[in-house]
């Protein structure tokens, strides 16, 4: 395959072209703040670029011709980063419990809900039953409710605690 000095193809990386890197005659031109201009020249647009003190950067280079738009690329791509972060998707945490937790082990358990609730997650308490401790579960159910309690202004009940066999689990969400 030949490779033309000018090549329409979009470009390989993630990135857009932008400035020296568009390589066509005419563009389809967008201004800073969303007009369009229509086709013009791609130095001429370059040059409305620079006199903006801003960036021409290729939106779609699938386009004939390219449409591109007058920005600041830096500021672009802090935003759409941002975004992404926002995006961040939610996973599922868990905290284990025993009926007997003691209070230092139980303040260490809540700290860490804390922490995976102020991140966005999604947290699953489960509290785990031993042999006799099955005939005490109202045990376990106080000790989720002193749970929730504790986290009152942070966390929301998503799922009721549930007996599984012997497990008893609770799903808590943030506010």
């Amino acid at each position: 395959m030949i490779r033309r000095r000018y090549d329409r193809r979009p470009p390989r990386s993630d990135e857009p072209r932008m400035n020296e890197r568009i390589r066509v005659r005419e563009v389809r031109l967008i201004e800073a703040d969303g007009t369009q201009v229509g086709v013009v020249d791609t130095r001429d647009a370059f040059d409305r670029a620079r006199e903006a003190g801003l960036d021409l950067v290729e939106v779609a280079a699938e386009a004939r011709p390219p449409v591109c738009k007058i920005m600041d690329y830096g500021k672009y791509k802090y935003e759409q980063k941002k975004k992404t972060a926002k995006a961040h998707k939610t996973q599922l945490k868990e905290v284990r419990l025993r009926p007997h937790t003691d209070d230092h082990d139980y303040n260490v358990k809540l700290e860490r809900a804390k922490r995976f609730l102020a991140k966005g997650d999604k947290v699953q308490l489960v509290l785990m039953f031993r042999g006799r401790q099955m005939a005490h579960k109202d045990l376990g159910r106080k000790l989720l409710e002193r749970m929730v309690t504790d986290l009152h202004g942070l966390a929301k009940v998503e799922r009721a605690p549930k007996q599984e066999g012997r497990r008893m689990t609770m799903l808590l969400s943030h506010k």
